[in-house]
């Protein structure tokens, strides 16, 4: 399926949850904060959340600095 990764087209396997994206992805930030179609997914619910095809997923980086 296809969704928007950072504002990139990634195409990925269907019933991906949000921890297999990150490892899909190789992030290996143990800070990063993500959020899929504007809305924020808290960690305990990574391997809950199932990511759908067009979902735009952003992985923010908070140590990244200034």
């Amino acid at each position: 399926m296809i969704i928007h990764l950072n504002g990139l087209k990634e195409s990925i396997a269907d019933d991906l949850t949000v921890s297999d994206l990150i490892e899909w992805a190789r992030e290996g930030d143990p800070d990063l904060i993500v959020e899929v179609n504007g809305r924020y997914v808290f960690p305990n619910n990574y391997e809950k959340y199932k990511i759908q095809s067009n979902d735009r997923v952003e992985f923010i980086n908070p140590n990244l600095g200034g």
